[in-house]
């Protein structure tokens, strides 16, 4: 296999444009919502408000990620990826401000619910990956995304400083309103993401003469499809619970607000390598496997750090853990639907499949405020979270990861 960065690479400059410019994109729109667990304390306490309304405000946002994903899939694999990106930068702009200045819990969860989970549908996994996968070579799509994830993970483990430092300094609003400032800055790094008219669209191959509706049907007559689907809505509740609820429930336990930010930056950075390692071995090992793993290695995390005596070193082992497989799933599940489907229509595709992913994120974030407030108490959701792992694993295992068999384009006569 030849090294991506060899010098019989098509144009590596442009390909690295690519890498970094999705990357940090990515890494930015990421990066804001992996500290909102930061503003959880600082806004209910401010505003007088009940954790459950922050958690339901952080469900909502990710319900709705979930649902606008696969529309903003179709609109990106029709009008290409960059004029999306635009439109979710501006979205997300907009909502941190909106949600700076939200006065009630109903404006509140419009924005920073409602208008940056739309946001997040435009400027994060699906959106980024889909227009990597139709602009890079085959033979470099798993670096090219592992590398992009790497990137959108170093974003994500610099944001988690920056925010307590700004919520320290400024106040949580004018933090809310620098990241704002920010979103808004990067907006010209759609420009290296546009897609020529026929991106991914190779006359050749066995997807092209499908329709968009076709390709919606066909793959939801795959059972593999379905449980894709049911096995991300295990990540989405892990990792939704642990962003949003994991602060907070250090501090209850008497831990330093220290012990939480180190804990949220060390996921971030071990998530850095842990998204690279996993984009490169799905180009070289079966993925539907790796998914398998990935649960059980998360499963088999959450049940240690239950059963240790809580301190700040195994609050760091776990997030470091956790951390190297946090969104390692991401580039495998796109590879996966790629390797089988095509790409394209990767966006739409993955997008119904994420749909999955963000109704366990809505689950995980809005449970864990419903049953802490009944039970003063997150074991019931931990428990949740590794029996969600094992069965996501299980789901895994039978996906059928050929590749669909169609009729191929008859090529003219010359």
């Amino acid at each position: 296999m030849p090294s991506p960065l060899a010098p019989s690479s098509p144009d590596v400059s442009r390909l690295w444009l690519l890498v970094l410019a999705g990357g940090i994109v990515m890494g930015l729109a990421l990066g804001v919502r992996h500290v909102q667990g930061l503003f959880l304390l600082p806004v209910s306490m401010d505003r007088g408000w009940s954790r459950e309304t922050f958690a339901m405000a952080m469900a909502i946002q990710n319900l709705t990620w979930g649902i606008a994903q696969p529309f903003t899939g179709m609109v990106a694999d029709r009008y290409g990826s960059a004029k999306v990106i635009v439109v979710g930068l501006a979205f997300y702009a907009l909502g941190l401000a909106g949600m700076a200045y939200a006065a009630t819990p109903a404006a509140f969860l419009l924005t920073a619910g409602v208008c940056i989970g739309i946001a997040l549908s435009g400027t994060a996994f699906a959106v980024i990956y889909g227009a990597l996968s139709r602009l890079v070579p085959p033979e470099r799509r798993g670096w090219a995304l592992g590398v992009a994830g790497a990137v959108g993970g170093l974003g994500q483990f610099t944001m988690v400083p920056a925010a307590q430092w700004l919520i320290a300094g400024w106040g949580w609003v004018n933090a809310l309103l620098v990241f704002a400032l920010l979103l808004a800055i990067v907006l010209p790094l759609a420009r290296p993401l546009r897609e020529p008219a026929r991106a991914g669209h190779d006359p050749a191959a066995p997807d092209a003469g499908l329709s968009l509706r076709a390709s919606i049907r066909e793959a939801f007559a795959q059972p593999g499809f379905w449980l894709l689907n049911l096995g991300f809505l295990a990540c989405g509740f892990q990792l939704a619970f642990i962003g949003t609820h994991l602060p907070a429930y250090l501090m209850d336990q008497g831990l330093r607000a220290a012990d939480a930010v180190g804990a949220l930056a060390i996921i971030a950075l071990t998530n850095v390598a842990g998204t690279y390692v996993c984009g490169i071995l799905g180009a070289r090992h079966r993925r539907k496997y790796l998914l398998a793993g990935i649960y059980l290695v998360r499963t088999a995390a959450i049940a240690l750090f239950l059963l240790l005596p809580l301190s700040s070193g195994t609050v760091y082992a776990f997030a470091a853990v956790m951390g190297f497989v946090w969104l390692g799933t991401v580039p495998l599940t796109n590879g996966l639907i790629a390797q089988v489907f095509g790409v394209r229509y990767l966006t739409t595709l993955f997008g119904f499949v994420f749909f999955g992913h963000q109704l366990g994120s809505f689950l995980g974030v809005w449970l864990g405020g419903i049953v802490f407030e009944a039970t003063r108490s997150y074991d019931l959701i931990w428990m949740g979270a590794m029996a969600l792992g094992v069965l996501s694993a299980l789901l895994h295992w039978p996906i059928d990861d050929r590749e669909i068999t169609r009729a191929r384009p008859v090529a003219a006569p010359g």
